[in-house]
């Protein structure tokens, strides 16, 4: 049997009154995944290179050039698509940000900071946390929030960890007490709290792999930019319908931000335009200080 600690039931036919401000019907939250430079990668002294490359051929034992310039048109082309493409709308995003990718490249973090978005914590390098001993995930955690806090004029106060966590990552992110919330969920949408450090709740902002645009990548559903805005769209639409929901939009440097298909994150950021007060666009931050707010 499962563990009593695992709730499968969530909030039922009862979920609590988000009152999402303005009297928004539907929270949309843009996450936009900052991952370039951070991937596993020989050649930059790791263990080995990227398990999934966007060719689908694996380099093992040597350098594998092929998959690293796959991940660089991300930050040297795709960021500044996606960047102009929020502005246009007027509309602020999430950038889920690795340490390393930062480290390497500052401008991934200062830009979107300047431009009013939220940068977030998305680990040091771009890996599971599964089976990473507390010592070292201790010390990833502190090295990654100290880059980004320093690209990005402020500490990140979100966490996500690429898949699957350890046991003890919302542990250790309670310990550092820096952190709002974290996305290490997929079940539900809205979000819940949990007993935090200090007295203060955290709160859980779930995630979603399904209105993303990772489905681009061969084999995962989409092929056309109107593939991804088709699926966010039916997927607002239904939540809109429902009212007092929350919807999260994953997104990549290295995947939207390709010329045939940054028109699809173009095509939803208009559909939701429409939609007027109905619809509250948020950065993560800020929904979770909402919730916050509304029910610590």
């Amino acid at each position: 049997m499962p563990p009593s600690t695992r709730d499968l039931a969530g909030y039922g036919r009862n979920p609590p009154d988000a009152g999402w401000p303005g009297g928004a019907r539907v929270a949309v939250s843009f996450v936009v995944n900052v991952e370039e430079g951070a991937e596993l990668s020989i050649g930059s002294g790791d263990e080995r290179n990227e398990s999934g490359p966007e060719t689908g051929q694996l380099v093992q034992g040597a350098p594998d050039p092929c998959m690293e310039t796959h991940f660089a048109y991300g930050s040297r082309v795709g960021f500044w698509r996606v960047l102009d493409a929020f502005d246009a709308h007027g509309m602020k995003a999430t950038f889920n940000s690795c340490g390393r990718a930062v480290a390497m490249t500052p401008v991934l973090a200062s830009e979107p900071a300047a431009r009013g978005h939220e940068v977030s914590a998305h680990g040091w390098r771009w890996e599971m946390h599964a089976n990473m001993d507390e010592a070292t995930e201790r010390a990833v955690i502190a090295r990654t929030v100290a880059v980004l806090g320093a690209a990005a004029g402020t500490r990140p106060v979100g966490w996500h960890t690429k898949s699957a966590p350890s046991v003890n990552t919302r542990r250790l992110l309670l310990e550092d007490g820096g952190f709002l919330y974290d996305s290490d969920a997929y079940d539900d949408d809205l979000p819940r709290l949990v007993p935090g450090a200090g007295g203060r709740p955290h709160v859980i902002l779930p995630y979603a792999f399904d209105t993303n645009d990772m489905r681009f990548r061969p084999g995962q559903g989409f092929v056309f930019a109107e593939d991804f805005s088709r699926y966010c769209i039916a997927a607002f639409d239904r939540l809109l319908k429902e009212g007092g929901r929350m919807m999260s939009i994953g997104l990549h440097l290295r995947t939207i931000g390709r010329p045939a298909r940054i028109g699809g994150l173009e095509q939803i950021l208009e559909h939701i335009a429409r939609a007027g007060d109905a619809v509250w666009v948020a950065r993560r931050k800020d929904i979770a200080q909402h919730w916050l707010n509304r029910f610590g």
